[in-house]
């Protein structure tokens, strides 16, 4: 006699159906930067599941905030082509020309 498989697609809606009615309740966790208590709510909670996360948040908001822009670092160096002053979003080194903005697009639409 030969057993037949369950459809996969069943399964699926079967597991889908089981996580919406997980119920999420609002937890108070430490940051780990800062040492302050955040709550994670419920809502955050529902949201990280939709989106496949598995771990909690580990930093407060205002922590996570601060430490997006610090990577926003800016560096100040001359121009390779036209002198002026140029900000950039990396360390230049001296092996390497860099350009400002207008030069940098001029030379991309060559």
């Amino acid at each position: 006699m030969a057993v037949k498989a369950r459809p996969r697609v069943k399964n699926t809606v079967n597991f889908i159906l089981r996580r919406k009615e997980q119920m999420y309740e609002d937890k108070t966790l430490t940051c780990k930067e800062c040492g302050s208590e955040f709550v994670f709510t419920a809502g955050e909670q529902e949201f990280y599941a939709s989106r496949g996360f598995q771990n909690e948040p580990q930093r407060c908001k205002a922590c996570r905030d601060k430490r997006k822009n610090a990577a926003k670092t800016l560096y100040v160096t001359t121009c390779a082509q036209c002198g002026k002053e140029a900000k950039v979003p990396f360390q230049p080194s001296d092996d390497r020309p860099v350009y400002c903005s207008e030069c940098y697009a001029a030379i991309k639409n060559q």
